[in-house]
């Protein structure tokens, strides 16, 4: 769905593109294809609308979303099923989409009973049936991680999404830091533990290491630790704390720079709405 800004974009887009295409678009026209169209994304629609003025298609709702359904980037129907097909291994980890999902469940009875070509079947007819339900609710596409228990294949799985552009960069190296928690060893987790702040008491079943157990046991109030654990504690919680402050800076500055990009490009379609119906009024 866009917000008003970007409504305002669009509708500087739609007269732009009605000039370019020798179209006349009345403001109730165009106000009307705006409300059509602000339940689909930026890119798409600018996408969509850069391939009409390159075909040189007629301007019309219909031709835009035709062109949003063919770049919506959802699978088509064989290869959802050759990933609907992998789900069904539960030790692989497979990145889907709402509709394979919903498919690939109604369908699994059929595979698990080894009829292969009615598990298809089956499976193509939900999908087509979903994908066509969301492109015409305007439904943005969504990626989502089905986990195996195979820590390898979940890593592989993550890497190939990212290549793929599936999963933005941030959240795939998110989710491999969060997966590679499973191959820490049980000192690891305890000292995770403790800085996250849990009770001491729990972790100590964790580890044999006596250091660690030693902090561990201090921090319950039960005794005291080496100054070398304790000063290596406290450097790793003010490590912490530095990095969360520093990462919470770059998100102020990096809202104000959104704030103020969307403020210039504000100015920007308003005035070129103004000069499109100047030009209009001036025929």
């Amino acid at each position: 769905m866009l917000n008003e800004l970007q409504q305002e974009q669009l509708l500087a887009s739609l007269y732009a593109t009605a000039e370019i295409l020798d179209q006349q678009l009345q403001p109730r026209a165009a106000a009307l294809m705006v409300a059509d169209l602000k339940i689909y994304g930026e890119k798409p629609l600018v996408e969509a609308l850069s391939a009409l003025r390159r075909t040189g298609q007629k301007l019309t709702p219909e031709n835009v979303i035709r062109h949003l359904v063919t770049q919506d980037g959802r699978p088509e129907a064989n290869e959802a099923w050759a990933i609907a097909m992998t789900s069904y291994d539960e030790a692989e980890t497979v990145l889907m989409t709402p509709e394979i999902q919903q498919a690939a469940a109604s369908a699994e009875s059929v595979f698990r009973a080894g009829d292969k070509i009615g598990a298809r079947m089956a499976f193509i007819a939900t999908y087509e049936r979903l994908v066509t339900t969301a492109r015409q609710v305007g439904t943005p596409l969504k990626w989502s991680l089905s986990l195996g228990h195979d820590a390898e294949r979940r890593a592989s799985a993550i890497e190939s999404a990212e290549r793929l552009g599936r999963l933005p960069a941030p959240q795939a190296q998110a989710l491999l830091a969060h997966h590679a928690v499973g191959q820490i060893t049980a000192e690891g987790r305890a000292i995770v533990g403790l800085l996250a702040g849990p009770s001491a008491d729990g972790l100590l079943a964790l580890t044999a290491d006596e250091k660690t157990r030693e902090a561990l046991k201090a921090e319950a109030g039960e005794g005291k630790c080496s100054l070398d654990v304790r000063e290596q504690l406290q450097r790793i919680r003010q490590s912490m704390a530095a990095s969360r402050g520093q990462k919470d800076e770059e998100r102020r500055v990096a809202k104000l720079k959104e704030r103020r990009e969307l403020a210039k490009k504000r100015r920007a379609a308003l005035q070129t709405i103004q000069e499109l119906q100047e030009q209009r009024h001036a025929q």
